[in-house]
């Protein structure tokens, strides 16, 4: 009861409807996914019937991923980028260069989707050969070998490690520098796991946070802890971006943030809302992905008294998750297109291939 009543206090600081944002055209997103099968990147018409489809479905911004589980679409010297050589070799062009020049002679912006602290099941990711478990978050189980690390079956960095901050600072400036035309850069990952969310317990960590707050006994419980938590994910975001707009000042940078709010504030240690009051990235894409549209919109909605605009905000829909459901795809769409003002982007165009009904519900007039 105390954490939700803390969230609600939270969400009225925060949301004041006194907060003004400059209006602007609604976002129509459509993420691009490495993990589809075949990826899109790979193949040359395949890009061309993507950008035809977001044509179509009146998509002004592609969120084409180009960063994921320690693995680069992009010529990166920091990361592992045999993807991007094998796309190079079977499109016969630089695939994201090909995305941002056909994209703009058709209205649309392309920006860089990167999953940062998420190495997904890649246990010969760079950071696990250089570093070792080490930059691994971890809770305070027993570690026999590397999969007991895993979360969600997945492997996290570990936010608050600064050989973890230097080494995604670099790769992202190397996708900022490499591609000038780039329209923006979409942060994702910038979170602790949320599942049973006892994480952080690395040695550095807590050494760093004693020293910093003279606090010997570390609790899940304790407010300092968790808060200092929060702050390392805050730090690593600011990190990023001020190493993005070191290189390109004009370029958009957003995040992704877990949904609701109290999710991402006690779960995930993700103050996405403070991201947008100090003006720290552009806008948050909500991930909203729930697969009952009433779930749905009530996220929305008790997003919608808190704001005086919704430029800031992006709410993405799960369409993975509705893979056979087009009335339920076409349920929370429909709410997202009605809602004035109200940006929207759908997870991922891999799902739409995979269900033509719901790709057909995006395509159609409206």
């Amino acid at each position: 009861m105390l954490k939700l009543f803390c969230c609600f206090l939270i969400l009225q600081i925060v949301f004041s409807p006194a907060s003004s944002f400059a209006s602007a055209s609604p976002r129509r997103g459509l993420f691009v996914s490495v993990i589809q099968d075949p990826p899109v990147l790979s193949n040359r018409a395949d890009m061309e019937r993507l950008l035809d489809f977001a044509v179509k479905a009146r998509i002004n911004i592609l969120f084409v991923q180009v960063y994921r589980a320690g693995r680069a679409w992009f010529p990166s010297r920091g990361a592992d980028a045999s993807p991007y050589y094998e796309c190079l070799d079977k499109a016969g062009v630089d695939p994201l260069a090909f995305l941002i020049e056909e994209a703009h002679k058709r209205g649309i912006e392309v920006h860089a989707w990167m999953n940062m602290l998420s190495l997904s099941r890649n246990e010969n990711a760079f950071f696990l050969r250089k570093y070792g478990t080490g930059v691994l978050t971890r809770n305070i189980l027993p570690k026999k070998g590397l999969r007991d690390y895993r979360i969600d079956g997945q492997y996290f960095l570990e936010p608050g490690d600064p050989r973890v901050r230097e080494e995604l600072c670099d790769i992202v400036e190397e996708a900022a520098r490499y591609y000038p035309a780039l329209d923006g850069i979409q942060l994702d990952y910038i979170r602790y796991p949320d599942s049973r969310p006892f994480y952080g317990h690395t040695s550095a960590n807590e050494e760093r946070f004693k020293k910093e707050t003279g606090i010997e006994s570390i609790t899940e419980d304790n407010r300092q802890w968790r808060a200092w938590k929060r702050a390392q994910v805050t730090d690593l975001l600011d990190l990023l971006v001020r190493r993005i707009r070191s290189v390109r000042p004009g370029i958009k940078v957003s995040a992704t943030g877990c949904a609701p709010y109290c999710r991402a504030y006690e779960e995930a240690f993700q103050d996405w809302p403070s991201w947008l009051s100090r003006g720290t990235v552009d806008f948050v894409t909500l991930m909203d992905y729930s697969p009952y549209p009433r779930e749905f919109k009530k996220c929305i909605l008790e997003l919608r008294d808190k704001f005086s605009s919704w430029d800031k905000v992006t709410i993405g829909i799960g369409a993975y998750k509705l893979v056979g459901l087009p009335l339920t795809f076409s349920e929370e769409l429909d709410y997202c297109r009605r809602e004035r003002g109200l940006s929207y982007a759908v997870f991922h165009y891999g799902s739409l291939l995979e269900d033509p009904a719901i790709a057909g519900l995006m395509a159609a007039e409206h």
